[in-house]
């Protein structure tokens, strides 16, 4: 029976080759920031209410112009053909049909185009910015013309982190092991459902940019890595602000002085967010700097949070200390290469029911009436 994450870990674990599981499942070097991201959520129990009617109760809540039945949305992931074929379609309908917000990845393996013919629901594009300001002019104009609503910008992942999982299942970049390929024949249910239907899996929103011959695997994530802007800074951000005249969002922030400075950038919000633990290893939490952060750019200005959520309880902590929403990224990989679409579907009303259930036992009626005091600190 699937509860839960970890069940859903479990799960895909058993149905995906190694090296597919270690894509998604890694984290960078040790991994201590990949563990850290889920202990911290120990550092604060909750202080429930009692005797508050709280018998009807509204999760819903608005992220700038955008209307949500619950305080979630789907961080934006790559790559995700390698688990199942049409991966983020089935994410991006499953999260429409239960009124959550999208982000998709500059590197999906489904266009923006595809994806807006799969999925009617609300639409956000996340850009890397490349080096070719052509291309990313395009995407940007690409992402307006799909209907996709606002934009993040991920700033965390100019240089990739060592992920030392990763690299043991190649023997050398872009190049499977033996063992490795001998794993993959002991999986005959994912080369039926992954391999099967279209092959090798590409990069949908590059395909335009990427020569024919380096459009599917190891060339077009080669071409992807080559066309990452070292030089990224403040200033290439407030060219693309000009550009994009929608909401903005800076994703990867973790302190409060860049909190401060994509403020005064102009941008609507931040997602605080350590990439996962799949970058710098040793960096704490984005939980650690919501106070703080929150204190520091006012009620008004939206600051969205992920890594390491995998509980509703997380979530309403997140939301407790200042976060306007959660975005959820492994829980729903699990589930899509666990179970396709239902399961993802499934999964994210496990959570909207965890948080509507946490309210509930908390004495609050909405998601706007969770503050500090209902949680106390007891972790240094």
């Amino acid at each position: 029976m699937l509860l839960n994450a970890a069940d859903l870990r479990r799960e895909a674990r058993r149905r995906l080759p190694a090296f597919a599981f270690s894509y998604v499942d890694g984290g960078a070097e040790d991994e201590t920031t990949l563990q850290h991201n889920q202990d911290v959520f120990r550092r604060w129990m909750f202080a429930p209410a009692v005797l508050q009617d709280a018998s009807s109760r509204d999760t819903g809540t608005n992220v700038g112009q955008t209307r949500l039945a619950a305080p979630l949305l789907v961080a934006p992931t790559g790559y995700n053909g390698m688990l199942r074929h049409q991966a983020d379609q089935m994410i991006a309908r499953a999260a429409a049909g239960q009124g959550i917000g999208y982000i998709q990845s500059t590197v999906s393996t489904a266009s923006m185009e595809e994806i807006a013919a799969a999925s009617s629901g609300d639409r956000w594009f996340q850009l890397y910015v490349l080096k070719d300001r052509n291309v990313t002019r395009n995407l940007l104009e690409r992402a307006r013309q799909a209907g996709c609503t606002a934009l993040v910008v991920s700033v965390d992942a100019v240089h990739f982190g060592n992920r030392e999982r990763d690299k043991r299942h190649y023997r050398r970049p872009m190049k499977l092991s033996h063992a490795a390929m001998a794993n993959i024949a002991t999986h005959p249910g994912w080369v039926m459902r992954t391999l099967m239907p279209q092959g090798m899996p590409g990069f949908g929103n590059l395909k335009p940019y990427i020569p024919a011959e380096y459009q599917r695997g190891a060339g077009g994530a080669a071409y992807f890595a080559s066309q990452m802007d070292p030089a990224l800074s403040w200033e290439t951000l407030a060219w693309v602000r000009e550009i994009w005249q929608g909401p903005l969002y800076i994703k990867g922030i973790m302190t409060v002085d860049d909190a401060l400075a994509a403020q005064r950038l102009g941008a609507e919000g931040i997602v605080l967010s350590n990439h996962g633990g799949r970058q710098l290893d040793g960096t704490h939490s984005p939980m650690l700097v919501l106070p703080a952060v929150r204190a520091a750019v006012g009620p008004d200005f939206s600051v969205l949070i992920d890594s390491g959520f995998r509980r509703g309880t997380d979530v309403v902590k997140a939301l407790a200390l200042g976060a306007d929403a959660v975005l959820l990224g492994r829980p729903l990989l699990y589930a899509v290469a666990a179970g396709g679409e239902a399961l993802v579907a499934s999964t994210i009303g496990t959570m909207k029911q965890e948080i509507d259930r946490t309210l509930a036992q908390l004495g609050c009626r909405s998601v706007k009436e969770l503050h500090a005091g209902l949680l106390h600190r007891v972790g240094a």
